[in-house]
């Protein structure tokens, strides 16, 4: 499988099964599209800001409502297999990426896993056993979410850094080792997380040391 990150902006996501393994899908789902959540019960899990449908879709039924809500992704996290297996062939008929919530390991083409995510907006980390083990991406995760503290931070500091580096003679190798060094410094990374100094005064340090660029002048004649 290959990962790749995917904009649901405007589109629809179609989640079949209102148990733990759905609630979790559609928070996810939730916070970044419309998500539609089909249950003839739910549990008290939590759905985030899902639109609840509550309804048994037969075997039978499950391409009447993909068709209905007409959705980019069709999730299968229902407690009948032969539910599951008619969400994902109807998900495929009708051109929609298709995650079985059931199944674990291979996959056919066309399917995704959701993984394991540790976001510092703008920054987004993935992590993924190939649906193997939840266990450790959930342990994996837990793990990044400290190393992330102030990746964010970090990426808004040198995006600014590369605008302005641009504004000066300088060749576009010199101006990606400037940056790297910014982001391998230990100080800045400390100024981001404790907010004890200014971290792009810091940052103006290392790239003034290590390379001989006032990033203040730089600043000033990109404004």
């Amino acid at each position: 499988m290959v990962p790749l990150f995917h904009d649901f902006s405007g589109e629809t996501v179609l989640v079949f099964g209102g148990g733990r393994v759905g609630a979790r899908k559609a928070r996810r789902f939730a916070r970044e599209t419309r998500t539609v959540v089909v249950s003839p019960a739910f549990g008290e899990y939590g759905f985030g800001d899902s639109e609840l449908v509550r309804a048994a879709p037969s075997a039978d039924d499950v391409d009447d409502w993909v068709e209905r809500f007409d959705p980019v992704l069709v999730v299968a996290a229902t407690s009948q297999e032969t539910v599951n297996e008619a969400v994902e062939v109807a998900a495929r008929d009708h051109g929609a990426l298709v995650n079985r919530a059931d199944h674990s390991g291979g996959r056919d083409a066309g399917s995704v896993v959701v993984p394991a995510t540790v976001e510092d907006s703008p920054v987004t980390v993935a992590i993924s056993t190939g649906g193997t083990s939840p266990a450790l991406s959930k342990y994996l995760r837990e793990r990044i979410e400290t190393e992330l503290d102030g990746a964010g931070a970090m990426a808004a500091l040198t995006a600014e850094l590369r605008t302005e580096l641009k504004t000066r003679d300088l060749s576009p190798s010199k101006r990606r080792d400037a940056v790297r060094a910014v982001v391998r410094s230990s100080p800045v990374w400390k100024a981001l997380r404790t907010g004890d100094s200014n971290a792009r005064e810091e940052a103006a340090r290392v790239i003034g040391n290590e390379f001989g660029i006032d990033v203040d002048d730089t600043r000033g004649d990109s404004r």
